[in-house]
């Protein structure tokens, strides 16, 4: 099974929001369950997955200290919606530390994420954020 990085990044916002809930979870379980939900077989999991996840979950502090400048002063961290915070995380994520993704394309994935799991609000809030940081070029 071959997956697109598109289909790749929506695996790692379901493992990174399942680990937010649950932190104690066995990733290499979790990948097995999201990869393979009949559980046919064990299944190699692709590497960009697991540097999207280990690295969001790593670098989790300083993401989310790059992610609160663009926050309005009336916002926290705390008070975002955990799709749009774990969306912002990988967007942030794949602008600083993934040389081979574009700036545009992390922009563009992060918003399909949150069409895809998320509601027209919280499009609007990513893309504004996302677009601050990129104009800003603080990343």
């Amino acid at each position: 099974m071959s997956l697109t990085r598109h289909e790749i990044r929506e695996k790692a916002f379901q493992a990174l929001f399942a680990l937010n809930a649950n932190p104690d979870a066995d990733e290499n379980q979790l990948y097995q369950q999201l990869l393979n939900p009949d559980e046919t077989a064990e299944l190699e999991i692709p590497s960009y997955l697991s540097t999207l996840v280990t690295g969001v979950t790593e670098h989790q502090a300083e993401l989310d200290a790059k992610i609160q400048p663009y926050l309005s002063q009336t916002w926290s961290l705390d008070r975002l919606p955990k799709t749009d915070l774990i969306i912002l995380r990988l967007a942030f994520y794949e602008l600083d530390y993934v040389e081979d993704v574009p700036g545009k394309v992390a922009v563009n994935e992060a918003i399909e994420l949150t069409k895809a799991f998320s509601d027209d609000q919280s499009r609007k809030f990513v893309s504004g954020v996302l677009g601050k940081a990129v104009m800003n070029d603080h990343i």
